[in-house]
């Protein structure tokens, strides 16, 4: 097996490892939000973690979901086309997904701007005054940190997603060009 798609399959079960860290996390603030109510001393920054380790477990997910192929799809018209065709939509498929984050990793990229960071001697306020980017100033709500390390998650779900539709990509064009099945899940470890 290549390295490429061995990578990418190692890196989507640290993910999906991840995501199942923060399903916990999100029942543990639940249960603890239940009783600080039930006892009349609400802690409001539950509800404001428990929907950060929320979008964190989707983004991580979703990533291992590309990696797998088990995103939601529309499979009518590849099914009823010849083997061939269906190699062919599976290239173009993940060329697609391939397109699509890589455009989000750039947006990422804009928005984090660790170069304009960088000009700025990495000083936040002249960073925010020189580019209008408040990122790396605007505070959380209730946890009081600042919101860069809760959106922190886009840059990484954006690499990895690269990463992972790179895998399908170049598996993809094997299978059609070798005219050949693809390895399940469990022959790709």
């Amino acid at each position: 097996m290549n390295s490429l798609p061995r990578l990418s399959f190692h890196l989507a079960r640290m993910e999906l490892r991840c995501a199942g860290v923060m399903l916990a996390i999100v029942l543990c603030l639940l249960i603890f939000n239940i009783f600080t109510r039930a006892a009349a001393q609400a802690q409001y920054w539950v509800d404001e973690a428990a929907i950060t380790a929320m979008v964190w477990m989707t983004f991580l997910a979703a990533s291992a979901c590309l990696q797998a192929r088990s995103n939601i799809a529309m499979t009518l018209v590849q099914d009823l086309v010849p083997d061939f065709l269906q190699r062919l939509m599976s290239v173009v498929v993940d060329l697609l997904m391939l397109i699509f984050v890589s455009f989000f990793l750039v947006m990422v990229w804009k928005w984090f701007d660790l170069l304009g960071l960088y000009e700025n001697q990495w000083d936040i306020m002249a960073f925010s005054a020189d580019t209008f980017n408040f990122i790396y100033e605007e505070p959380t709500q209730t946890l009081g940190i600042r919101k860069f390390w809760v959106w922190l998650i886009l840059p990484i779900f954006s690499f990895t997603s690269v990463l992972h539709c790179l895998a399908c990509l170049q598996t993809s064009v094997q299978v059609l060009l070798l005219n050949r099945k693809p390895a399940t899940q469990y022959e790709a470890s």
